[in-house]
């Protein structure tokens, strides 16, 4: 059967996340974390997954074996590598040979623009190079593949030899290259350069442009927007702008801006709904903690706090909000604090009692109870979870799971470094049975931790998807020495939903425990919601 021809001619989305992502510090993808973020992405209907170099680990080599077994709705998967090596021919080029291994339709090729690069790294003359380019994509295209050829470091090279850099792009499409994308690889490029390069280069040569940018100077975002205003059709980037030294162009703000704002659609209809939730899977994937404040899908990308900021929101979205959250799968969310004022806390009541009316003299008494908390150390506005339940208990809502006995920590350093343990055990009564566990962890509040889990596990088994994803510690008046209030915030996660809790005491351990048992808590009484919104 022959394959799908694709359209050069509209705008899509092409994103490197498996292969320049993969170059950012922290990261590093197995071989199932690639075909899961293969997945999500295609889901979210980017056009192109760029997913690795098949030449140079064998790592990618196995994800494009493995990667035979995927069934992609409608991206297509691209292997990369550069151009054959000086002196070699195209089919002695053991990088090459192996970019056919992978068996993709499409392959991405990358070759110097910048004459200072030709000489100085690769070592070769100028027309060398040109060869080189032209050889490469020859030879895939001879192949039948179809090449989309990156021009590397083309801004630079361009500011500096301009006839070169455009020789260097001829060279790939007298070879037969689709689309010549335009790399600013030091992430350096003036901004004026995206628009009017992309716009030079489409009306010299004829072909399908693309923009491939690093984030160096924070441009990343805005250069490939105005390339794509400028004609551009394939927009590169990783979906969280992961990559090296600042990274990449951020694809989940460029597709939200070209789709929200410009009117420039680059994936099918619908799908930007679920650009968020696709976000946050492939961040839980990479086990990299997404940016809170990243535009558009971070959790605070839709937050608000001033209490006039909030009362303005509750009248008409519209006055502080660039777009309704709902179109990107995000939501809105109010931040408690002493600023927040009593129209936010009227707006979380309503969630619990629709029925609770301005004047109600509960919201005047939260409010009161908020600022003395906040006076003792507590900050609600990252703790939603917690500032629920402390809403539920002034309902008359609140439902107390279980009840403490005691809790006991060990802590025991072995002479043996790195052999520190701690022990945790725990008393608790449901309902009138008590149970006592006991566990071993990494420090008190491992162990803590998995002494509780262990003790509800018994009675209530779901608290055994419940995952501690973040854990922080604020001595909040470092002046008082050891004596001093420590915040602990904790993040949980249940592979749904994500919700954070709060503990403030002068003892670290205390203030872990009142945060992780409001993290529990706060899992079984959602549980416990959904079960009886069902029924």
């Amino acid at each position: 059967m022959a394959r799908e021809v694709f359209d050069f001619a509209r705008l899509h989305a092409f994103d490197s996340t498996l292969r320049d992502g993969a170059q950012g510090e922290g990261i590093s993808f197995s071989v199932q974390d690639k075909l899961g973020i293969a997945r999500a992405l295609d889901e979210l209907g980017v056009d192109f997954i760029e997913a690795g170099n098949p030449g140079s680990n064998a790592k990618d080599l196995e994800f494009f074996r493995a990667a035979k077994g995927l069934r992609l709705r409608s991206a297509k998967l691209v292997a990369f590598g550069s151009t054959r090596r000086k002196d070699t021919a195209p089919g002695d080029d053991g990088n090459l040979r192996s970019l056919l291994l992978a068996e993709t339709d499409y392959v991405a090729i990358f070759g110097k623009s910048w004459d200072f690069h030709v000489r100085e790294i690769l070592r070769a003359t100028l027309e060398e190079n040109l060869a080189m380019i032209k050889d490469t994509v020859e030879f895939l295209v001879s192949e039948g593949k179809t090449v989309i050829y990156d021009a590397e470091h083309f801004f630079d090279g361009y500011a500096e030899n301009p006839e070169y850099a455009m020789a260097s792009l001829r060279a790939a499409a007298e070879g037969g290259a689709a689309v010549l994308v335009l790399c600013d690889t030091n992430g350096g490029a003036p901004l004026g350069d995206f628009g009017r390069l992309t716009a030079l280069v489409r009306e010299s040569f004829g072909l399908p442009v693309g923009i491939h940018c690093h984030n160096d100077t924070g441009l990343a975002v805005a250069g490939s927007l105005l390339a794509a205003e400028a004609g551009a059709t394939q927009v590169q980037g990783t979906l969280l702008g992961f990559g090296e030294r600042t990274g990449n162009a951020n694809l989940s703000s460029i597709v939200a801006n070209l789709e929200l704002k410009q009117g420039l659609p680059c994936l099918p209809e619908g799908r930007i709904a679920s650009l968020t939730r696709i976000c946050r899977t492939v961040a839980e994937i990479a086990n990299i903690p997404l940016d809170d404040g990243m535009p558009f899908v971070g959790y605070h990308a839709f937050a608000h706090k001033a209490g006039m900021h909030i009362d303005a929101v509750t009248k008409n979205s519209r006055s502080c909000e660039h777009i309704p959250p709902e179109s990107v799968g995000n939501q809105r969310t109010f931040l408690m604090s002493e600023v927040a004022g009593r129209t936010m806390i009227l707006e979380r009541l309503r969630r619990f009692d629709p029925s609770v009316g301005k004047d109600s003299p509960i919201a005047a008494k939260l409010v009161s109870i908020m600022k003395e908390r906040e006076l003792e150390g507590y900050q609600y506005e990252g703790a939603d979870a917690s500032f629920d339940l402390l809403v539920l208990k002034n309902l008359g809502r609140y439902r107390p799971f279980f009840e403490l006995g005691y809790y006991k920590i060990i802590a025991e350093q072995a002479q043996s470094a790195g052999q520190s343990r701690a022990f945790a055990q725990i008393k608790i009564a449901v309902e009138g049975e008590s149970h006592v566990t006991a566990a071993e962890g990494d420090g008190p509040v491992h162990a803590l931790d998995g002494a509780l889990r262990e003790a509800l596990g018994r009675f209530y088994p779901a608290v055994s998807r419940i995952r501690l994803t973040d854990y922080k510690v604020r001595v909040l008046d470092s002046r008082t020495g050891t004596a001093a209030r420590v915040r602990v915030l904790i993040e949980s996660t249940d592979g749904e939903d994500i919700w954070t809790t709060v503990g403030v005491s002068t003892d670290l351990i205390e203030s872990s425990w009142i945060a992780l048992v409001d993290s529990f808590v706060h899992k079984l009484i959602r549980d416990l919601e959904r079960r009886l919104s069902r029924d």
